[in-house]
C-alpha cells in the first residue's frame, strides 16, 4: 500500500499494536481502510490480486471476482493473495476533511483528529476509531450485530488505558449514539 496514491489507513487488531509499539495478540488478517471514493483506485492498484468485493449485493461468503463495480456502503474487500495471507480493505465515508462513521447518528470526526502516523510508522486510524468500529460491527445484512468477539475485548484492554480523555469521550458519546446501554460504556467513564 506505500504506493497508493490516495489515504489509505492501518485498522483493527494490527493498528492497535501499531499504536502500541508492541504485538499483543495473534491476527488471522490484515485490515486497512480506504474511502469509497477511492475504489476505482484501489482496484487499479491491487490489479492481478484474487479480489472479492462485498456489499448488500454481494453475500458475505461469495468468492466472486470483484470486477471493480462500484461497492455501496457497508462494503469491504477481501483479497487473498496466497501463502496464509488475508487482506481485508473496509471502505469508509467522508465528507470534506471528516470522516463520517455513522450518517444517521450524524458521527464524525475531523480526520486530522482520528488519523495519523502509528509508532511503528503507519497510517493508521486513531485509537478511538479503532474500538469504535470494534465495539459496533457492522451488519453486513440485515439482523443483529454480532456480539463483541474475545479478540475486540482485548483490544480494549490493550488500548484503554492509553486514551486520552477527549478519545474516551468521543468514544462513549459516539457508541451511545447508536447503542445505548453497550457494555463498554461504563468502562470508559470509570
Amino acid at each position: 500500500m506505500s504506493t497508493f496514491k490516495p489515504d489509505w489507513f492501518l485498522c483493527g487488531g494490527w493498528a492497535a499494536d501499531a499504536w502500541l509499539g508492541e504485538q499483543t495478540r495473534e491476527h488471522k488478517d490484515i485490515e486497512v481502510t480506504v474511502f469509497q471514493e477511492d475504489q476505482v483506485a484501489l482496484f487499479e492498484h491491487l490489479a492481478g490480486w484474487p479480489l472479492v468485493g462485498h456489499d448488500d449485493n454481494v453475500a458475505d461468503d461469495s468468492s466472486e471476482p470483484w470486477s471493480g463495480r462500484r461497492l455501496e456502503q457497508p462494503a469491504h474487500i477481501h483479497a487473498r493473495p496466497g501463502d496464509g495471507f488475508d487482506f481485508e480493505i473496509i471502505l469508509n465515508e467522508r465528507s470534506g476533511s471528516e470522516w463520517v462513521f455513522n450518517r444517521e447518528a450524524g458521527i464524525t470526526l475531523p480526520l486530522g483528529r482520528c488519523t495519523g502516523r502509528s509508532v511503528w510508522g503507519l497510517p493508521a486510524v486513531g485509537p478511538e476509531v479503532i474500538l469504535f468500529y470494534k465495539a459496533l460491527p457492522p451488519a453486513w445484512r440485515d439482523g443483529p450485530r454480532p456480539a463483541i468477539r474475545r479478540r475486540d475485548e482485548r483490544d480494549l484492554e490493550a488500548l484503554l488505558p492509553h486514551l486520552t480523555e477527549e478519545q474516551r469521550s468521543w468514544l462513549g458519546e459516539a457508541i451511545s449514539l447508536v447503542q445505548p446501554g453497550h457494555p463498554w460504556l461504563g468502562r470508559l467513564t470509570g
